[in-house]
């Protein structure tokens, strides 16, 4: 098993520490994404798996070997870029064909080898064109197949879809798992976009500051976030600082900070137990929240809460309301559809009751430094 390690990789630019300190196993055959804002630190780790840059400090092996110094022709790695990096001036097939060609191989086994990968990536009929005549997708397809046909042993994708347009980003999503999975070899994914993210890899790591917030795989990352970075990059929440007043054999109780006369209570089977007077957030994903002009019938399990709506945005395919609870602004995803026919549409400045179930709210033993679920949440939301 030739597992890709990260172990203690540091990148130095002058004063400015751009990756530090990473460690990291990915298995062999594994879809990964390095997932994080502009400026994180990703694309820079990236480069230094694919040689472009040399650590710092620390080593990158694949298996048992060193490549933390090779460059990067002697590496079993090949990298796949935003601008598709093909030859304008060459055909389909050439371009395919080109890395086979300077290592000196056969004629009639480059002829084999470039024939499997049009048909991989679904080019056949179009091996005698320019790169020229090819649309975005089809250029993407071309420089994934012109990077397999070397048999590497770990592809690199350096935001690969960024210049495609959403539907084509979405089709490309779904050829790229597919060729994964014919070719078995281990993928790693550099994306900026969480839905690519979440859609595509095995496991993902959201980085910060040159820094992995959280590792996992991508529905513990949503459910379970470790970080109020983490749980507030991928999709949208709620953070709500509290301080825990009761402790009890699967479930806690925790006061909101600003408004003292809220309770929340939260199951804590899947955390670790809170201590008592202990002050933690909770993330509470919008579209775990039921909104509705009266409570709900079953109240075992669940917490409720009555606010005002403050704010309602169309988002096609849900509606996201802004709810003012106390000194809070909580933000709640209802799904479009015909249940009920004859309700009517909740508007601005109604009372309403919301309500979910305690094990959907998740804790997070840091607090938030940033208020970002509090007082600015209305300007950050309109900013959006």
């Amino acid at each position: 098993m030739e597992d890709l390690r990260l172990v203690n990789v540091t990148k130095k630019f002058d004063n400015f520490i751009a990756v530090d300190s990473i460690d990291l196993e990915i298995k062999q055959g594994e879809f990964f994404s390095f997932l994080g804002p502009s400026g994180c630190g990703k694309t820079t780790l990236l480069r230094m798996i694919a040689g472009f840059e040399i650590p710092t400090e620390g080593n990158i092996f694949i298996g048992d070997t060193d490549i933390s110094k090779l460059p990067p022709y002697k590496r079993p790695v090949n990298t796949i870029f935003q601008n598709y990096s093909l030859f304008p001036h060459i055909s389909i097939y050439d371009n395919i064909a080109f890395g086979l060609k300077v290592k000196k191989v056969h004629k009639s086994e480059i002829k084999d080898r470039v024939q499997q990968m049009l048909k991989l990536v679904k080019m056949e009929a179009h091996k005698s064109k320019f790169p020229n005549q090819l649309s975005g997708g089809q250029k993407q397809r071309i420089a994934i197949a012109r990077a397999l046909i070397n048999e590497p042993k770990v592809l690199l994708l350096d935001e690969p879809l960024a210049a495609l347009d959403l539907k084509l980003r979405q089709h490309m999503l779904i050829e790229l798992m597919n060729i994964h999975d014919a070719v078995g070899i281990t993928f790693l994914y550099v994306t900026h976009d969480q839905s690519e993210a979440l859609n595509i890899a095995d496991r993902l790591a959201i980085m910060n500051k040159g820094s992995f917030a959280q590792v996992g795989m991508p529905d513990d990352v949503y459910e379970r976030p470790e970080t109020i970075f983490a749980a507030y990059f991928i999709g949208d929440t709620n953070l709500i600082e509290g301080r825990v007043v009761e402790i009890h054999d699967e479930f806690a109780t925790v006061v909101c900070h600003t408004d003292s006369e809220h309770e929340i209570e939260i199951d804590t089977t899947y955390h670790r137990q809170p201590v008592l007077d202990e002050v933690i957030t909770l993330s509470l994903r919008p579209e775990k929240i039921a909104i509705s002009r009266r409570p709900p019938k079953r109240k075992d399990d669940f917490n409720i809460l009555q606010g005002v709506i403050e704010d309602i945005l169309y988002g096609g395919t849900h509606t996201q309301y802004i709810v003012k609870v106390g000194a809070h602004f909580l933000r709640v995803f209802q799904q479009h559809k015909k249940v009920y026919i004859d309700e009517l549409s909740l508007d601005w400045e109604e009372h309403v009751y919301l309500y979910w179930h305690d094990t959907d709210t998740h804790i997070i033993f840091e607090t938030d430094k940033n208020k970002v679920n509090s007082e600015n949440i209305m300007k950050t939301i309109r900013r959006k």
